[in-house]
């Protein structure tokens, strides 16, 4: 043997090209095998039937196919009205396929008993309306939609929704979310409904063609959808309404969608439904959007659509439209050298760029160190040297007692403990996202064993060493952001009128929040972490009760 080995070692070495065609030969032989075991199975669907042959070969999960609609190739030979699957959806047996009947491990009563139980863990932040028919022509939630064939879960559908201010979220096909303001479709049975999520087998996402529908109780007002605009709330007739919204037009058969285009084309920001009547305009002092009445007072139907609101002549029901109100979008450098450095303070990852665009919106450019990407957003400061004097403050996360003695005064953002907020920001940019194996891996516990303290000794120097510091808790101006920002500009000292201050309000968010697609569907602190985090919390409050201000907001926690 070893003679043999010996001889074959002498003969390529004498004609190496034969040594490396046999060596590619035998590899490519290898890949078409792994490919031909690959391929050899079917994918399954839930609820679909195989026949014995196609059994045979080992199935391959379905992980999704994006670049083409679904059913693409097969639209040509299905049924008009027929729901459009892809090639992996046929039955390979020659009987036709029933997709209704139930498997040997659980059939749609099975799952749906499942889907309600998990409905139930739900219901703190939705509340499961039922199971509705839905159709690929005409949607029965016709908002916003999303798929996801590998992760789809009931919680991701529901907070995606919630995010951007939509009523109802619908699951589909295992693996599709649908938002919308309005259900305008017919109940199914709820045994049609039977189709497992694709992340969590546990739940129901509907079913071919049927939508599991959940009416969000927490979604949030400010930000309600509808099309293109954004629902405001209900408000009283402010007492000069001609002067308030100048245009307006009688519409007998009235619509949110007719008032807000009517609107939209007169280029006003704001649309005003008050019954049969279309008014529109800006925020001003004399309609300043900030007492919202209960909306019932504004639950009047609308003429041409019974499932829409339109309010009343008295009570008048408030969209935002997609123009722009420009009166706050002069942003500028200062004219003349500042006199004072000032710094706007916060610990990574607690709001500072979002301070940042309201304050640029309210007055001048502001400064920091350079950073590319924020200033390709606008934050033309960015260039700039931070002792230049052009910026009317400087972006700072320093906490040291020399960087902190550089500045005249500062404004100091607090926020309830973000370390996921900047675990985000640090491996995700200003507004990404970690990815999951961060979370997961060595890298989030690291992190907070690190982050943690720093969050508290980077507020307690600047209360220690800062010469003239303005506390603004973050919490506090994303909940009462015109009072706030009037704060913020007072120390700035500048003089912004009322009207640009609500022109900022109606612009506050801009691009620079991150958009809840990807948001963690579990809590990644473990006990000992919240137990240091909330040590943390204890210290700053009393640091700043120490100081004669308002401690931290009742409702801090680690996020």
């Amino acid at each position: 043997m070893a003679k043999l080995l010996l001889k074959l070692q002498r003969y390529f070495r004498r004609k190496p090209v034969r040594f490396f065609t046999l060596l590619a030969l035998y590899l490519a032989a290898g890949s078409l095998v792994f490919l031909h075991s690959g391929f050899s199975g079917e994918p399954t669907v839930p609820g679909s039937p195989r026949s014995p042959a196609a059994a045979e070969g080992p199935g391959l999960p379905y992980l999704g196919v994006m670049q083409l609609s679904r059913g693409f190739k097969a639209a040509a030979t299905m049924p008009a009205g027929a729901r459009r699957h892809g090639p992996w959806f046929k039955s390979t047996s020659k009987e036709p396929s029933d997709r209704g009947k139930s498997r040997d491990n659980g059939g749609p009563r099975s799952r749906a008993v499942r889907g309600r139980s998990g409905r139930e863990k739900e219901e703190d932040r939705a509340r499961y309306v039922g199971c509705y028919e839905d159709n690929t022509r005409q949607r029965t939630l016709r908002g916003m939609s999303f798929f996801d064939y590998k992760k789809m879960t009931v919680f991701r559908c529901q907070d995606n929704c919630a995010e951007r201010g939509y009523l109802y979220a619908g699951l589909e096909f295992g693996a599709e979310c649908y938002c919308g303001h309005k259900i305008q479709a017919s109940n199914a049975s709820e045994s049609e409904c039977n189709m497992e999520c694709k992340g969590e087998r546990s739940n129901t996402c509907g079913g071919i063609n049927r939508l599991s529908i959940y009416r969000l109780e927490l979604a949030q007002e400010s930000a309600r959808r509808y099309g293109s605009a954004i629902f405001r709330g209900c408000f009283r007739r402010p007492e000069n309404v001609s002067i308030a919204l100048p245009a307006s037009q009688l519409m007998l058969n009235m619509s949110v969608d007719k008032c807000v285009d009517f609107c939209t084309e007169k280029e006003f920001p704001l649309a005003a439904l008050a019954g049969t009547t279309c008014r529109c305009g800006f925020p001003s002092t004399l309609f300043p959007l900030h007492e919202r009445e209960d909306e019932q007072l504004c639950a009047h139907k609308c003429a041409a659509e019974e499932f829409e609101s339109c309010g009343s002549a008295d009570f008048l029901l408030v969209y935002q439209t997609q123009v722009q109100d420009n009166r706050c979008m002069d942003r500028r450098f200062l004219p003349s050298r500042a006199k004072q450095l000032v710094a706007l303070a916060s610990f990574p990852g607690a709001g500072n760029t979002w301070a940042r665009h309201l304050i640029e919106l309210a007055s001048f450019y502001t400064g920091s160190y350079f950073d590319g990407s924020l200033y390709n957003k606008g934050f033309k400061g960015e260039r700039d040297h931070w002792r230049s004097g052009r910026t009317i403050c400087i972006k700072t996360h320093e906490s040291g007692q020399k960087e902190i003695e550089s500045f005249d005064s500062a404004i100091l953002l607090i926020r309830n403990p973000a370390l996921m907020a900047e675990f985000n920001r640090k491996y995700g940019g200003h507004i990404g996202f970690a990815a999951h194996a961060h979370w997961k891996g060595k890298e989030w516990p690291e992190f907070v064993a690190n982050y943690a303290p720093w969050w508290a000794t980077h507020t307690l120097d600047w209360l220690r060493y800062g010469k003239k510091v303005l506390v603004v808790h973050f919490e506090d101006l994303k909940r009462d952001l015109f009072v706030q920002l009037q704060r913020m500009v007072a120390l700035l000292g500048v003089t912004a009128c009322e009207d640009r201050l609500l022109c900022v309000e109606g612009q506050k968010d801009g691009n620079f929040k991150r958009s809840g697609l990807r948001k963690l569907e579990y809590d990644p602190y473990t006990a000992e972490m919240r137990k240091a985090i909330s040590g943390y919390i204890r210290t700053v409050d009393a640091a700043l009760k120490l100081r004669n201000l308002s401690g931290v907001p009742e409702d801090y926690y680690p996020r």
